[in-house]
C-alpha cells in the first residue's frame, strides 16, 4: 500500500493512517464536499450591487478533476445557493450539485440511494455543525483543519490545510493513493 505523506499523521484522530484511514479511503466511490469553508475559505464577499463573490483554490479543482478521472464520483452539498457555485462545479465536470440544502444528511442519503452505494463507499468533507448529519452517515467523515471542534470530533481524518487552501486536494490525493491510482496518474502526466 502506498504511504501517504507524514503531514496526515499529525492531524488524524486515530494515529495509524495505514490501518484505519487508508482502508476506508480505498473503498470510496463518492466524495462529497461542502462548499463554504471547505472548497472556499468560508468568506462571503458581497458587492454593492448585491453580487456574491467566492474564491476557489485552483489546486483543489485540479485534485477533483484528477480524482474523477480515476472513476470516483464527486458531489457538492451546500446550504447556500449561488450561480458562482454552479458555474465552478460545472466547469470541473461535477454532475451532482445540491444547493440550498439545509438538510444535508437527507440530500446525501438520496444521492447514495440514487447511485446505489453503501455508506461505507462514501466520504464527506465538512467544516461546520450543519455538516454533522451528513458526516454521520458516511464511512469516511473528514474535517478541514479549521473546522468547528465538534466537526473534528466526528471526523476520522482532519486535513493539514484549511478549507479553501488545498484541503480538498489533500483528500483527493489521499483517496487516489489508497486506491493505488496516484502513481499512475503522475506517470501519465510525466509521459505527456
Amino acid at each position: 500500500m502506498t504511504t501517504f505523506p507524514e503531514i496526515f499523521n499529525k492531524n488524524i484522530l486515530n494515529p495509524d493512517i495505514e490501518l484505519i484511514v487508508m482502508p476506508l479511503a480505498s473503498n470510496i466511490k463518492l466524495l462529497v464536499f461542502d462548499i463554504d469553508g471547505v472548497l472556499t475559505n468560508g468568506e462571503l464577499i458581497l458587492g454593492e450591487n448585491g453580487n456574491e463573490y467566492k474564491s476557489f483554490h485552483v489546486r483543489d479543482g485540479q485534485g477533483i478533476v484528477m480524482l474523477m478521472e480515476t472513476g470516483c464520483n464527486v458531489a457538492v452539498i451546500t446550504a447556500r445557493s449561488s450561480n458562482i457555485v454552479t458555474e465552478r462545479m460545472t466547469s470541473l465536470g461535477i454532475k451532482y450539485i445540491y444547493q440550498d440544502e439545509k438538510n444535508k444528511g437527507g440530500a446525501l442519503m438520496k444521492l447514495i440511494d440514487e447511485l446505489n452505494l453503501k455508506s461505507s463507499e462514501v466520504a464527506y468533507v465538512g467544516d461546520d455543525l450543519i455538516d454533522l448529519p451528513a458526516m454521520n452517515k458516511v464511512g469516511l467523515p473528514i474535517a478541514v483543519a479549521d473546522a468547528h471542534p465538534e466537526v473534528k470530533k466526528l471526523a476520522k481524518l482532519i486535513t493539514q490545510n484549511n478549507g479553501g487552501h488545498g484541503a480538498a486536494r489533500e483528500v483527493c490525493e489521499l483517496i487516489m493513493n489508497a486506491q493505488n491510482n496516484f502513481a499512475n496518474l503522475i506517470e501519465t502526466y510525466l509521459s505527456s
